[in-house]
């Protein structure tokens, strides 16, 4: 077994490592710690993450990425933070930072209507709190599932300016696609998207639209093409639509160009 195979094992069982209290898990069901250690192994295993890298986590929500990545990020690594949500940053910011000061966390009260209603702050021409080119790799764990076409298309502008040459963006999505479609219709889907609904925006609870939302993939690859960020890794489709798959979101790793 590999150092890294290792590590990864053990993260998925060490109780500890720091773990906020259930009443402050606002991202998601599931084994923190077990979640936090699958996304790590993606990180490393499909997007190519070394331990000597720059990272910026957008919605980090209560760290459950960050909190693995304590201990694979080495000296000349380091780690930032953003969401919406001030609990889920004071939390990370009084538990993970002091023990490990390469980790930083920042709150930024932007409106949204599920997760800060009473944000002070348009997401649309917000730009992120750093300097151009500042990092070789930027995720977004089940984000753009709560965001609309203009709010992504407003993020991969701030994607490509923060990426530095031959840094990548891993992100999970909903993605309507033939076979999701057919898993759909089929009955496998995890969560109430239609299938046969014009794209290419698609809400599973148009009561409440940001809970879930799908896009037509050539739609949401679009966006990011147009900014220079190019998918060149084939995406892992995950299960959401009934689809056999061990993810629950489709992965998704674009890159910047050297030359751009």
């Amino acid at each position: 077994m590999s150092e890294v195979e290792n590590l990864l094992s053990r993260l998925a069982e060490d109780r500890s490592l720091p773990s906020p209290p259930p009443a402050l898990r606002f991202c998601g069901d599931g084994d923190f710690a077990a979640i936090g250690a699958e996304f790590l192994s993606h990180f490393i295993k499909h997007a190519g993450l070394s331990p000597h890298e720059r990272v910026l986590d957008i919605g980090c929500g209560i760290g459950r990425m960050a909190v693995p990545l304590t201990q694979y990020l080495k000296a000349g690594g380091s780690y930032d933070g953003v969401d919406v949500v001030a609990s889920g940053i004071n939390w990370c910011r009084r538990t993970i930072t002091p023990a490990y000061p390469a980790f930083q966390f920042h709150h930024i009260d932007l409106l949204h209507p599920l997760y800060n209603p009473s944000g002070t702050r348009a997401m649309l021409g917000t730009a992120l709190p750093f300097p151009d080119a500042s990092f070789d790799f930027i995720s977004l764990v089940s984000v753009l599932t709560h965001l609309g076409r203009a709010e992504i298309a407003f993020y991969a502008q701030e994607i490509a300016r923060l990426l530095a040459p031959g840094g990548r963006c891993f992100f999970t999505a909903f993605m309507m696609n033939p076979p999701a479609r057919a898993a759909l219709r089929a009955g496998g889907g995890k969560l109430p998207f239609d299938p046969d609904r014009p794209g290419p925006l698609y809400e599973a609870h148009p009561e409440a639209p940001l809970a879930a939302v799908a896009f037509d993939e050539d739609t949401l690859l679009e966006l990011f093409l147009r900014v220079g960020l190019h998918r060149t890794r084939q995406a892992i489709y995950g299960h959401w639509s009934g689809r056999p798959s061990p993810v629950f979101q489709d992965i998704n790793v674009l890159e910047r160009q050297t030359n751009q």
